[in-house]
């Protein structure tokens, strides 16, 4: 009997040294934090019924164009909803007068723009010009965790100006909307090239 106690201890013991050996891993590493993998749906486009307003340009056709309903807005603005991304491209119009001239209201855009700069890691522009249709314009890519990551302004430089503004109904985190971010940006592009004034 006390031979098999000794035997017993003696395993007890090389267990436990095993263990405390085990447990000394200087590699180990936690895993880093994982994001959801998000399916993307095929890009197809459609012209989106603008409601009589003086533009047209296609849209996704998983996304829904419809009249801002927020307080104070004015005629022809718009909201393009991305709901399986949880984003929303907000798209506001403007008649070119005295009471808004184009110097002030793409100095308002860049202001928009520019209120980021807190958060962001950088900002980059970029011209367009479809001189054809009359649409000249300028886009901001806005990096780092901003609240609106893409935002951008389009007119005839004599009459009509419409800017845009891409935000997501989320915590702003640049890793995590990333991919969507790209995906989105590319419907914007296609949004911006198929423009047209009316």
């Amino acid at each position: 009997m006390h031979r098999y106690i000794v035997s017993k201890f003696i395993g007890l013991m090389c267990a436990l040294v095993i263990l405390l050996a085990a447990c000394q891993n200087q590699d180990y590493s936690p895993k880093p934090r994982g994001y959801y993998r998000i399916a993307f749906p095929v890009k197809d486009y459609v012209l989106a019924n603008t409601g009589g307003c003086p533009f047209t340009f296609e849209i996704p056709v998983y996304s829904r164009l419809v009249d801002d309903p927020s307080k104070n807005t004015e005629p022809c603005w718009k909201n393009l909803d991305f709901p399986q991304f949880n984003a929303r491209l907000h798209i506001s119009f403007f008649r070119i007068g005295p009471a808004s001239s184009f110097e002030q209201l793409t100095e308002d855009a860049r202001t928009f723009a520019f209120k980021h700069t807190t958060k962001a890691t950088g900002i980059e522009q970029t011209n367009v010009s479809v001189p054809d249709a009359k649409v000249y314009g300028l886009v901001y890519t806005i990096k780092g965790n901003t609240a609106s990551n893409y935002q951008f302004y389009l007119s005839d430089s004599t009459a009509h100006y419409l800017r845009g503004a891409l935000y997501f109904n989320e915590k702003p985190n640049q890793d995590s909307i990333q991919p969507v971010l790209d995906f989105l940006k590319e419907d914007i592009q296609h949004i911006i090239h198929t423009f047209r004034w009316q």
